[in-house]
C-alpha cells in the first residue's frame, strides 16, 4: 500500500472555529503558567518498561528540584504497583508543603474511590477525572449519545464530591478533562464542563481545573488557540475555573499549540520533560519554559544543570533525549559549518566587549552557560568547518589566539586531516596536528633549543649565546643583533646558513597570575619568498620568542 495520489478521498481538512474577532494573535506571553508534570503518569504509561518505585522516586525528586509545584504521580486504579507507589509517597512525608500531587481516574465509581483511597493522609491533592466526549469516541468506542456521555461526567463528579467530603482532613482540589476536547464540538464540551461545575460548585477562591486536552493533535496550532479562546469566552462562571492545556505532538506542534493556547487565555500547562508521552509525546515542558526564558520571562522552573536533568530522564524513561532536541540535545549549541563558526566566534568576542548583559550571539538563542553547558562544544570541527572553527577549539582548549593569517595557514593542515580521517576532529586531534605543523613540543624537529642567555654589549647590541640540538647533537651557537630576535636570526644565518626575515610578530599571555605563560607567533619569509610560521610557548616571554624563531627554522 502506498500514499494516495488524492488524499482528500480519505482525509478531510479540520474545520475552522467560528471566531472572526479572535484576540489571541495580538497577545504575548508575559508571565509563566501554572505547570504540571505528567511524567509519572502520561509519560510512564508510554514507555516500554514502566518505571519501578526506585525510578519513580528518583524522577519525583528531580521534578521537585527543578521547581514543579503540581505533579501527576500516577493512575492509582491501573494496578497495585501504581497504587502502592502513590500511597507510599503520600505517607513518606517526602512531598514538600508547597507541592501538590495529582492522580488520574476515569469517570467510574470504583476507580474514583480507589484514587481517593491512594491519597489518604495527604495534606492536599488534586483528583483528575476524565471521560472522552468527541464524536469518534462517543459513536465508535462507547456507542453513547451526547446526553449519556454528559451523564458519565456528572456521575463521576458526584462520586468525587462525596469521597472528598468523607476525608475533610485533606485539602481536595478537583480537575476535570473532557478528553479528546480538540476533536469534539466546542459547545458540547462547554456543556459537559458546565454540568460538572454544577455538581462541584467551584468558586473563584476554590476553582476547578478544566483541562482541555489535544488528546490527538489533529489541526494546526492556531485552531487549538481558537478552541481555547472560544471555550474561555463562552464558559459560564469562567472566574471559577483554571483553564489547563494538555497538548500532544502528533503533528509536531505540541509546544506551539501550548504557547498559542496560553495567548488564548489558558492558565496552566501539563506536559513532560523532553516531551515524553504517548505516540509522538506531550508538550515538552523544558522547551516551553526555556522559550519563555529567551523572551525575558522567568518560567519558575530551573534547568541550570540541564545535563543532570537529562541523565535522570534518560535513566528513568530508558529513552534517549535526541541530539537535536531543543535546548537539551547534545548538538543544539554546536556549529560545524565554517560560516556559522565564524559568526559565533565574532559574537563571543563582541559579547565580551559590550558593557551590558544583553545576549546577542549569532546562532545561539540562549547562552549555553545558563543551562550549565560549557563553550568548548559550541564549535566543533569536521570537513565542513572553516578556520574560525579550529581556532576557537584551540583557544578554548589551549588558550592560543592565532592571528588571522596563521589561521589561514593552519587551515589546510586541519582540512587535510579531516578529509583523511573522515570524522569530526576533537581538541586532541587539532592540538596534535598544530604541534606537528609548527614543531611545538614534538620530537620530530631538526633544531631544538636547549638553553640560552642574552647579554647587552657596550655598543647597545644584543648577544645571543646558547645551545641548540641539531638532529640529536648539541651545538653551541652565538650571534649578535640589535635585539633578541635579530641576534637569533643572525645566529641561524651564520651557523646554519638559514636566512629568515620576520614579517609580523604577535604575542599574548596564556593564563593569569603566577602560572601565566607567553605565546609568540612569528610570520617569517625565506629568501625565495616562502612564508613560514613559528610558534613559541614558554613561561618566559623572551624564551617564547626564541622558541618561535626555532619553530620557523624547522618549518623552513
Amino acid at each position: 500500500m502506498a500514499m494516495l495520489s488524492n488524499p482528500s478521498a480519505k482525509y478531510r481538512p479540520f474545520p475552522q472555529v467560528p471566531l472572526p474577532d479572535r484576540q489571541w494573535p495580538t497577545r504575548t506571553i508575559t508571565t509563566p503558567p501554572r505547570w504540571l508534570s505528567t511524567d509519572l503518569r502520561d509519560g510512564n504509561q508510554a514507555i516500554v518498561d514502566p518505571m519501578d518505585a526506585v525510578k519513580k522516586n528518583r524522577f519525583f525528586d528531580l521534578l521537585v528540584e527543578v521547581g514543579l509545584k503540581e505533579i501527576e504521580v500516577g493512575f492509582p486504579s491501573a494496578g497495585q504497583t501504581e497504587f502502592d507507589f502513590i500511597s507510599s509517597l503520600v505517607k513518606s512525608g517526602r512531598i514538600p508543603d508547597d507541592v501538590i500531587v495529582q492522580v488520574l481516574t476515569q469517570s467510574r465509581e470504583d476507580l474514583i474511590r480507589t484514587s481517593f483511597k491512594s491519597l489518604e493522609g495527604a495534606r492536599a491533592a488534586i483528583v483528575h477525572l476524565y471521560n472522552a466526549v468527541s464524536p469518534a469516541w462517543r459513536e465508535i468506542v462507547f456507542r453513547m449519545t451526547p446526553d449519556e456521555v454528559r451523564e458519565v461526567a456528572v456521575l463521576g463528579a458526584k462520586v468525587m464530591r462525596d469521597e472528598a467530603a468523607r476525608r475533610p482532613e485533606t485539602d481536595w482540589n478537583f480537575q476535570y478533562s473532557p478528553e479528546t476536547f480538540s476533536t469534539a464540538e466546542l459547545d458540547f464540551s462547554i456543556s459537559v464542563c458546565e454540568a460538572v461545575m454544577d455538581v462541584l460548585q467551584p468558586t473563584s477562591e476554590k476553582p476547578i481545573i478544566l483541562n482541555l486536552p489535544a488528546t490527538v493533535e489533529a489541526a494546526t496550532p492556531n485552531i487549538y488557540a481558537d478552541q481555547i479562546e472560544y471555550f474561555c469566552r463562552n464558559l459560564p462562571n469562567r472566574e471559577s475555573a483554571v483553564i489547563s492545556l494538555h497538548t500532544h505532538n502528533d503533528r509536531g506542534t505540541g509546544v506551539a499549540a501550548a504557547e498559542l493556547g496560553l495567548m488564548a487565555g489558558a492558565d496552566r500547562v501539563e506536559g513532560c520533560l523532553f516531551g515524553n508521552g504517548e505516540r509522538t509525546g506531550n508538550c515538552c515542558l523544558v522547551t516551553l519554559a526555556l522559550n519563555m526564558y529567551t523572551q525575558g520571562i522567568d518560567p519558575n522552573l530551573d534547568f541550570s544543570d540541564i545535563d543532570r536533568v537529562i541523565e535522570t530522564v534518560e535513566y528513568c524513561n530508558q529513552i534517549p533525549v535526541h541530539e537535536r532536541h531543543p535546548y537539551g540535545g547534545e548538538l543544539v549549541f554546536t556549529a560545524f559549518s565554517g560560516s556559522h563558526q565564524d559568526a559565533i566566534k565574532k559574537g563571543f568576542v563582541a559579547q565580551e566587549q559590550r558593557n551590558d548583559e544583553l545576549w546577542r550571539v549569532p546562532y545561539l538563542p540562549i547562552d549555553p552557560a545558563d543551562l550549565g553547558r560549557t563553550y568548548e562544544a559550541v564549535i566543533r570541527v569536521n570537513s565542513q568547518s572553516g578556520k574560525g572553527g579550529f581556532a576557537w577549539v584551540l583557544e578554548q582548549d589551549q588558550g592560543l589566539k592565532l592571528p588571522k593569517k596563521l589561521q589561514a595557514d593552519f587551515s589546510k593542515h586541519v582540512q587535510r586531516l579531516a578529509d583523511e580521517l573522515g570524522r569530526e576532529l576533537n581538541a586532541a586531534d587539532i592540538w596534535q596536528v598544530f604541534r606537528e605543523t609548527y614543531y611545538v613540543k614534538v620530537d620530530k624537529r631538526r633544531y631544538r633549543l636547549i638553553d640560552f642567555e642574552e647579554t647587552r654589549a657596550s655598543d647597545g647590541t644584543r648577544l645571543f649565546a646558547g645551545t641548540i640540538d641539531v638532529e640529536g647533537k648539541p651545538q653551541s651557537v652565538s650571534g649578535r643583533g640589535k635585539g633578541l630576535i635579530s641576534s637569533v636570526l643572525t645566529t641561524l644565518k651564520q651557523t646554519f646558513g638559514l636566512e629568515l626575515e620576520v614579517v609580523d610578530y604577535v604575542e599574548h599571555a596564556l593564563g593569569t597570575g603566577t602560572d601565566a605563560r607567553a605565546a609568540t607567533y612569528l610570520e617569517c619569509q625565506t629568501p625565495d619568498g616562502r612564508t613560514v610560521w613559528g610558534v613559541g610557548i614558554d613561561e618566559d616571554v623572551a624564551a617564547a620568542s626564541v622558541r618561535a624563531i626555532i619553530s620557523a627554522a624547522n618549518g623552513a
